[in-house]
């Protein structure tokens, strides 16, 4: 697969991440465990369901304990951290903090063989940042409180869990993406068993947050992980990274269409930041990109 069509594939996962907060708002008030367990099921069945036509992908979970470590870790670890900042935490900030892995995806890819940091990919990155933390200071000021600062640091380490997963998924090029789905369904028992430790309960009423919930599984929670997966090994992995920027002016802009969020300057500022960064970062001299 050429690299523009991998990166393609892969800027998929963005705008599938976009809709996550719309169709995360549509389900009610399922708690995050919970949800997360239910999704990643959905979203391992995806997988799953491929290889009725293709049997042989189920060869694809049998995998190093590394693979599954990597595949395990990245999933549930950045969920878990990430659901545990939004409990400790206002989610704004823990938004914002947890943002930064863009910015990590692109400068960890500096170690990996064959690729070089490029300055148009890291200022891209810098501008694509500002423009979340544009979005962010519009809802409000930073409310740096040290009873908040366990989910702080929980949001930071998860930057670093997806950011690192992401980045060593393209170390580990050879594992076909099929074992994503064993990645998810791992995910799913183990977000249920954490909802079933810390969590009560609460089942979707209505017809509307039930198709809400199977949309989440299979987009943003399920085929997100597949098509990123793909961009991550053969992809531009430092433009992916600067084009990630795109998925909470995205998710903003579905919020506003769907009544749930107002249009405001922060946002609109914010959208020109990120597209300014997308387009700086295409200026990388092609020969610097892989064929």
């Amino acid at each position: 697969m050429k690299t523009r069509t991998a990166t393609t594939i892969g800027l998929i996962a963005i705008l599938l991440w976009s809709m996550l907060a719309l169709f995360t708002a549509a389900t009610g008030t399922i708690p995050p465990f919970q949800l997360n367990g239910m999704t990643f099921l959905v979203g391992g069945l995806v997988g799953v369901a491929s290889w009725i036509a293709r049997p042989q992908g189920l060869k694809a979970l049998r995998q190093k304990p590394v693979v599954w470590a990597l595949g395990v870790g990245g999933l549930f670890g950045y969920h878990a951290l990430y659901f545990a900042a939004l409990r400790w935490a206002p989610p704004a900030e823990s938004g914002l903090i947890n943002y930064l892995w863009p910015l990590l995806i692109v400068l960890f890819s500096s170690f990996l063989p064959g690729e070089h940091l490029r300055r148009a990919h890291l200022v891209g990155a810098l501008l694509g940042f500002a423009g979340v933390i544009v979005l962010i200071a519009g809802r409000g000021a930073f409310d740096a409180r040290a009873e908040y600062m366990p989910g702080y640091i929980c949001a930071f380490v998860a930057a670093f869990v997806w950011a690192g997963y992401s980045v060593l998924s393209r170390r580990f090029g050879q594992v076909p993406t099929d074992a994503v789905a064993g990645f998810c369904l791992v995910t799913s028992l183990l977000s249920l068993v954490c909802h079933l430790a810390f969590e009560t309960t609460v089942w979707p009423e209505t017809t509307t947050q039930w198709l809400a919930l199977v949309a989440l599984g299979i987009g943003p929670v399920g085929a997100a992980f597949y098509v990123w997966d793909i961009g991550m090994k053969q992809g531009d992995i430092r433009f992916l990274g600067v084009a990630s920027y795109a998925t909470p002016v995205l998710s903003t802009l579905l919020l506003v269409v769907a009544g749930y969020a107002a249009l405001t300057v922060s946002l609109a500022a914010a959208c020109g930041l990120i597209v300014a960064g997308a387009l700086v970062a295409t200026l990388t001299p092609k020969k610097s990109v892989p064929a």
